[in-house]
């Protein structure tokens, strides 16, 4: 009775701890940002330039599906608008993480010259002081993108507007935006292996969202399962775009996957944490 009494007693304290843990991450991902963006902010006009080349540059990808309709009127069964809608939902998502964790790609460099021996001396954690490395303010440029066609599709589509279709557009942003941010931290873990392996990460990133701009008809049912089951990008945007363009789900899945997907991204968050801490823990710095 009394070591129950004592485990009790514990609990509240642990929990405590690691909700501390959280916030200072939090805090020193802020701070750390805060520093790059006034040093970003310093030179407005070269600001205003990089944002305006990032919109210009992401925006050269919906200008090749233009010249794909310029010659057919649809692609896998779906009309302009509605591949706008699927490619201004998955730009969107994936430019809140970029604009979050896009730093993380780097990771690999500083395993190989030992720089990342000097994060682990901080009593800060390593995740929060690696993401906001140099964080790039220009990655604005890729969402800004992303909501303009979003916002285009919306206005063309005749879509018979609900409460529920109305909650999904920020539901499916949000939780596109975690599951691409559980990606990246999953590819940086990775790198404590691999140590090289940014482009491995980028083809499961920049490739995932090249992937869900197009709708999952014009792919082999094999891809769209495994990006269904086995790395759920589909929850990003296929799953609760189609719910809302009133289109039928691959894989004749049920209806009610399409409000999965905050579920799948704590999910997600979650296995990235776990693999997070087994690479942290099995780093061993470079010996010099």
């Amino acid at each position: 009775m009394k070591e129950k009494q004592r485990v009790v007693a514990s609990w509240p304290p642990e929990r405590q701890g690691a909700y501390a843990r959280v916030c200072d991450g939090l805090r020193a991902y802020r701070m750390i940002a805060a520093m790059w963006i006034r040093s970003t902010m310093a030179y407005r006009a070269s600001f205003v330039l990089a944002v305006t080349g990032n919109l210009v540059v992401s925006g050269l990808d919906f200008v090749a599906i233009l010249l794909m309709f310029s010659q057919v009127d649809r692609l896998g069964g779906y009309s302009l608008p509605e591949v706008a809608f699927l490619y201004g939902a998955s730009a969107a998502a994936f430019g809140l993480a970029q604009l979050a964790f896009g730093s993380l790609d780097r990771l690999g460099s500083r395993v190989r010259d030992g720089t990342l021996d000097t994060l682990l001396v901080r009593p800060v954690p390593v995740l929060a002081q690696v993401a906001a490395d140099r964080f790039a303010l220009r990655r604005l440029g890729r969402i800004t993108q992303g909501l303009l066609i979003l916002g285009y599709a919306t206005a063309a589509l005749d879509i018979s507007w609900t409460p529920l279709k109305m909650l999904m557009l920020p539901l499916m942003l949000l939780s596109g935006g975690v599951i691409f941010s559980a990606v990246f931290v999953a590819g940086a873990a990775f790198q404590f292996v691999a140590q090289d392996a940014s482009e491995v990460q980028n083809s499961f990133t920049y490739g995932g969202t090249t992937l869900l701009q197009y709708p999952p008809t014009v792919f082999a049912k094999d891809l769209v399962r495994g990006v269904t089951f086995v790395l759920p990008l589909a929850f990003v945007n296929w799953l609760p775009a189609l719910y809302v363009l009133g289109r039928p789900y691959p894989l004749d899945l049920p209806t009610w996957v399409a409000f999965a997907p905050p579920l799948v991204a704590a999910g997600c968050c979650a296995l990235a944490g776990i693999a997070w801490r087994a690479g942290l823990r099995s780093y061993r710095s470079t010996g010099s």
